[in-house]
């Protein structure tokens, strides 16, 4: 510690950027509020979904830096990288895929991801395909590509799965009835 001049050691603090990040994503609502999310909207309530978008960019920037594995929501890991334009088109796709989702039977919305994103959806009915405790098909939204999508097949708890890139939401609107059927 450096020395005040009077013979004391002054404290010299030093912000935590990690902390900091992971107040930014945790929500400012009771967290039961988020477990009952029916849509990916209703799960938007931390600071980096509010706040002004270049303030989210900045913190985040700053705290990646430090460690660049930091949980972050899929749009603004791909608005960091210039491959999406804003958040809110972020969560425009976000809320037409609930939309698309929640008029077909079987897809339920889970509102828990990982820190900080909307949630992803599981297809139900296809869990009875598979003998032992399984994972039902899963669509997520992803910063991996401009597809936005990725879907994991169904797949043994025991195993581990590959995703399959959706091109967007035609492609999700096209191939869903397969998807379902197959997986």
């Amino acid at each position: 510690m450096p020395n005040n001049g009077m013979g004391r050691r002054a404290l010299r603090v030093e912000p935590m950027i990690e902390l900091e990040w992971s107040q930014a994503i945790e929500p400012h609502t009771a967290l039961a509020s988020i477990a009952a999310a029916t849509k990916p909207a209703e799960t938007r309530r931390a600071w980096v979904h509010r706040a002004p978008e270049d303030q989210v960019l900045a913190l985040y920037r700053s705290a990646s830096e430090v460690d660049p594995e930091l949980p972050a929501p899929w749009w603004l890991k791909a608005l960091t990288a210039g491959t999406l334009s804003s958040r809110a088109e972020g969560f425009l796709l976000e809320d037409r895929v609930g939309k698309l989702l929640d008029a077909r039977p079987g897809w339920v919305f889970v509102p828990w991801s990982s820190d900080g994103d909307c949630g992803y959806w599981e297809y139900m009915p296809s869990e009875r395909r598979v003998s032992g405790p399984a994972v039902p098909t899963t669509l997520v939204l992803t910063d991996r590509h401009t597809g936005w999508l990725d879907i994991y097949p169904v797949h043994l708890t025991t195993g581990k799965t590959t995703p399959l890139a959706v091109k967007g939401m035609g492609d999700l609107r096209s191939n869903l009835a397969r998807w379902e059927s197959v997986f």
